[in-house]
């Protein structure tokens, strides 16, 4: 059966785009497919909380160490953290891999909660 191919469809050498083979890729057995969905949901869920709840308290923190007053601090600290959240869930799916989202998602979160850790004491 011949697929139906447009004119505009077609590639500078005349070959049409539905003749082309797709670039290769990777195909992963259905069990490890399974396996790094999951990883990357519990990469959005859990890791994106730690990153959400790091964020909050180090920027809260910075914040208020820089002088601005405590609700100031706290709002726009609790809006990044929301800020966050959505992006580590889009890293965690945007990924080529389960590892990158993995590190994606720890590292700022670590680097945030020591900077939290940094500036336990400073709040006013």
């Amino acid at each position: 059966m011949t697929a139906l191919v447009f004119p505009s469809l077609r590639r500078p050498g005349g070959q049409a785009m539905s003749e082309v083979a797709p670039p290769h890729k990777a195909v992963l057995p259905l069990g490890r497919y399974r396996w790094a969905i999951a990883s990357r949901l519990l990469a959005a869920v859990a890791a994106g909380h730690a990153l959400s709840s790091a964020t909050a308290a180090g920027i809260g923190l910075l914040l208020a160490r820089s002088g601005s007053t405590s609700v100031d601090a706290v709002l726009w600290a609790s809006m990044l953290a929301f800020v966050a959240q959505a992006l580590a869930a889009l890293w965690a799916f945007g990924c080529v891999n389960a590892r990158r989202a993995w590190l994606g998602i720890c590292i700022p979160a670590a680097l945030l909660g020591a900077l939290a850790f940094a500036f336990r004491g400073a709040a006013v």
